[in-house]
């Protein structure tokens, strides 16, 4: 009763509060208030007005931003508010989130109290708000939560009934949370795109930076390198330094467009090698060579950041715009460790688990899957030079279905694997929108099963069924070396328990390279690492 009132009547929760000391009333709505605020959450992505906006911000993008400065006003957060934020703003296809994990441990090193800003999540929400480089707590997110929400709620008649669709309310929130707390920088990561992302709110952020480019939500952003980089180019302002890694040739050139246009000042990072100090060699917490190009970003982001936020009459705008040459500085003892301390979970991470070593890379592009698939030759060879016996290797996969799964699987076929598994994700592994059905969700993986035999070994056409008339059948289906299982939590308990498959039963060690979702390598997270398991 006492779970059933704190849920659906929180404005009675004081007189529950009669009946319950202090410390046990607060232990009960820190433990189950979060879930609400979730529920509520999920919510959002089926309110009738927030599908009604989502329709006509996909017909006339600019509307977004129009929305999202509404929802500000609601919720009492003004431009001069998020001016004084100090925020850095990072877009890009592959390796923006990694690029601002590094910035932010770079400047937490300086001292700075310091608000990060990420998405997704990978097992749960409270990881895209972080603060100091962890998740805000339970009791802060519920706190802050409900504050946004009830003003959206309270003046939602005023305004059409207008809602916020899941992303944007989190954004919101973002900014809330980073005020409150009072932040000294706010590391400020793009959703999709960036000309028309609920971010870009933002007016005047200190600097800002453009991750690699690839081909990705392409039904958004267009199917081309240029069309892409345009709207990543979005989030350069006037007078604002910009930064950019190596691109392309014509992403490059519609980059520099921009931000002629603009009149901002845009710089391409030099080399990670490139870079002196007095430590000799730079070493990144993240592996992969392709992190050496995130790295490099993340230095002149804070570097610049520190000049131009810290440094006595240091200019807050830039009268030169367009294409600029790099001036090298040598990053200071705070930065190299900063880069070497980095953690940011799911990208290029190894997780033990007894005999079973996962390789987890939430790669879903092209690139960063070809990337993921390099690191994953390396390493594993790395580590089966000190096995005891056989080494297997398995590819644990699933993909979003509107990715081209089929090309990333050719890239993988070359890492020869003795198994492939393909699951759907995880029920509880960090998705906030459930509109896709569960037998979507598996024939999606059959279809996946087929493109993998199609470029490993041949294939029949004739597929395997997992669905039977009225309901899914509790058991994987077998064709060759594939597995098809209905989730995350199943396919795992074969690969740790089960491992019937002949290639598997009498292999010493198991190398699992899980890929191509954030939210499939946060099912595993959940399942074996103590820091999201608990």
């Amino acid at each position: 009763l006492i779970k059933q009132d704190i849920l659906e009547h929180r404005e009675m929760c004081f007189v529950i509060s009669v009946h319950l000391s202090e410390l046990q009333f607060l232990t009960f709505l820190c433990l189950l208030l979060p879930q609400d605020a979730i529920r509520t959450l999920s919510a959002l992505q089926t309110d009738a007005s927030a599908l009604e906006m989502q329709e006509q911000t996909r017909i006339c993008p600019q509307l977004k931003l129009q929305a999202m400065r509404g929802f500000l006003e609601r919720v009492g957060i003004t431009a001069e508010d998020l001016d004084h934020l100090n925020i850095i703003h990072v877009a890009g296809t592959k390796g923006k989130g990694s690029t601002c994990a590094f910035t932010e441990r770079i400047l937490r090193g300086y001292g700075y109290r310091t608000g990060f800003n990420s998405s997704p999540h990978l097992v749960e929400v409270r990881e895209r708000i972080r603060i100091n480089g962890q998740p805000i707590g339970k009791e802060l997110f519920t706190k802050y939560f409900w504050q946004v929400y009830r003003r959206l709620e309270d003046t939602k008649d005023t305004h059409g009934g207008m809602m916020p669709l899941c992303f944007p309310f989190l954004t919101a929130l973002a900014f809330h949370v980073f005020i409150q707390e009072k932040v000294g920088v706010v590391i400020l990561e793009v959703g999709i795109g960036g000309a028309y992302d609920c971010s870009n709110i933002i007016k005047r952020p200190w600097v800002c930076g453009i991750a690699s480019l690839d081909i990705d939500h392409t039904e958004i952003l267009g199917d081309t390198i240029a069309k892409i980089a345009w709207h990543k180019g979005g989030i350069f302002k006037p007078g604002v330094p910009a930064f950019t890694v190596q691109q392309p040739e014509d992403g490059l050139a519609v980059l520099r467009d921009r931000a002629e246009l603009i009149r901002c000042p845009l710089r391409v990072c030099p080399e990670l090698e490139d870079y002196q100090a007095d430590c000799g060699p730079l070493y990144l917490g993240l592996a992969g060579k392709h992190q050496h190009f995130n790295a490099s970003l993340a230095l002149q982001l804070s570097h610049t950041w520190l000049q131009r936020r810290c440094l006595p009459g240091r200019a807050r705008c830039c009268t030169v715009s367009g294409l600029l040459q790099l001036t090298f500085f040598k990053p200071s003892p705070i930065m190299v460790k900063g880069l070497a301390d980095t953690q940011w979970p799911g990208r290029t991470q190894i997780l033990k688990h007894g005999a079973v070593t996962f390789f987890l890379d939430g790669a879903h592009t092209m690139r960063s899957i070809q990337a993921c698939a390099a690191w994953f030759r390396e390493t594993s060879a790395q580590h089966q030079k000190n096995a005891r016996g056989r080494v297997a290797r398995v590819l644990m996969f699933s993909i979003k279905r509107e990715r081209d799964s089929a090309a990333m699987l050719k890239l993988l076929v070359p890492c020869h694997f003795d198994f492939a598994v393909f699951c759907g994700f995880a029920c509880n592994a960090g998705e906030i929108n459930h509109t896709v059905s569960a037998e979507d969700r598996l024939q999606r993986c059959l279809d996946m099963e087929r493109s993998w035999h199609l470029h490993s070994s041949g294939w029949d056409n004739k597929g395997t069924q997992l669905l039977s008339e009225d309901s899914l059948l509790p058991l994987p289906e077998k064709k060759g070396d594939t597995l098809v299982f209905p989730c995350t939590q199943s396919a795992l308990q074969w690969i740790t328990q089960g491992r019937e498959a002949a290639p598997l039963c009498d292999a010493a060690e198991i190398h699992v390279l899980t890929t191509g979702s954030l939210y499939l390598v946060g099912g595993v997270l959940k399942q074996f690492d103590p820091a999201f398991s608990k």
